[in-house]
């Protein structure tokens, strides 16, 4: 059922998202190709803002900021896996892989050197942070406003 906090949660933790991601981009390899990384970011966010932010809206201040916490985790999580799992296939299609055991362990050796780069970007671990807190006390506000 859409409600106000579920619509505000799922633009405020697309925000964080999208800069998040913004903010990562120094961290990569001078020449990768991220092309939609930002926008794939915000949509994760809009998607886990949604489902996981405004479900849990209006439960009380400290409630709302440790799932807005939660939520941030949750962004970082599933871009790592569907990084992962992204780059996994365009090695595959090169044939990087000799099988596709091979190709799984890829997959969680990607994650593993992704999410090693995420927690060295201290600026993109601040934004998840502060953004979740914020966007977990923005949803809070909108329950409490409009229920």
């Amino acid at each position: 059922m859409p409600t106000a906090a579920k619509l505000f949660a799922a633009f405020a933790f697309g925000l964080v998202g999208f800069f998040a991601a913004e903010v990562m981009k120094p961290s990569f390899p001078e020449g990768m190709n991220l092309g939609w990384f930002s926008v794939i970011c915000g949509l994760i966010g809009i998607y886990v803002g949604w489902s996981v932010m405004g479900a849990n809206a209006g439960q009380g201040l400290s409630r709302a900021m440790a799932t807005g916490l939660r939520a941030s985790a949750t962004i970082a999580f599933w871009a790592l896996v569907g990084f992962s799992i992204y780059e996994m296939l365009l090695r595959s299609i090169d044939k990087r892989y000799n099988g596709v055991m091979e190709a799984v362990l890829g997959t969680f050796e990607l994650a593993y050197d992704y999410g090693a780069l995420l927690l060295s970007s201290y600026m993109t671990l601040i934004v998840l942070v502060v953004g979740g807190i914020l966007g977990g006390m923005f949803s809070d506000w909108a329950a409490k406003r409009w229920t």
